[in-house]
């Protein structure tokens, strides 16, 4: 997969994950939900996380996972409050409808990133790759030859000097 593609898969990621967790709450509150608790809170942003990280590492259909996350996040905020209800015809039709635009923007999100990539790459130069020079060899700083007759004659490159 390109460095662009991964790019795409996670901007899909967060946006499934932050879509789904924005819809729940919204239709917590419009639904008459109280405050959900902290703890509440903390496993729902867990629940869009897991939605975010399986939109981003699989091709399923952006609608399918907004469909799981709205129920994991529905679950979570109604186990929240001790109400857990069916949901009526009202409420799977304003979750439908928030499900349909919300695949609508994640896919022009997409599609505005490729573009976005597509124009910085003709755009922006090339990376640096230094130049391969036939013949060329390379030269240890210090050869084993030197070192060796260096140490003989007394020239250490550790130490203090010999004269103190």
């Amino acid at each position: 997969m390109s460095t662009a593609e991964v790019l795409v898969a996670r901007l899909r990621g967060g946006l499934t994950g932050a879509v789904s967790g924005a819809v729940s709450i919204a239709a917590h509150a419009l639904g008459g939900g109280g405050t959900p608790s902290q703890s509440a809170v903390a496993l729902l942003i867990a629940t869009t996380l897991a939605v975010g990280v399986v939109a981003a590492g699989t091709r399923l259909p952006v609608a399918a996972v907004l469909v799981a996350g709205q129920v994991l996040g529905h679950l979570v905020l109604s186990l929240d409050t001790g109400h857990l209800h069916v949901p009526g015809p009202a409420m799977i039709a304003g979750h439908a409808v928030a499900i349909a635009v919300a695949a609508l923007l994640v896919a022009a999100a997409e599609r505005g990133c490729r573009f976005v990539l597509a124009a910085l790459r003709r755009v922006a130069p090339t990376p640096f790759t230094p130049l391969r020079v036939p013949g060329a060899v390379l030269v240890a700083p210090r050869p084993p030859v030197l070192r060796g007759l260096r140490r003989s004659v007394g020239i250490v490159p550790r130490g203090p000097p010999v004269t103190v």
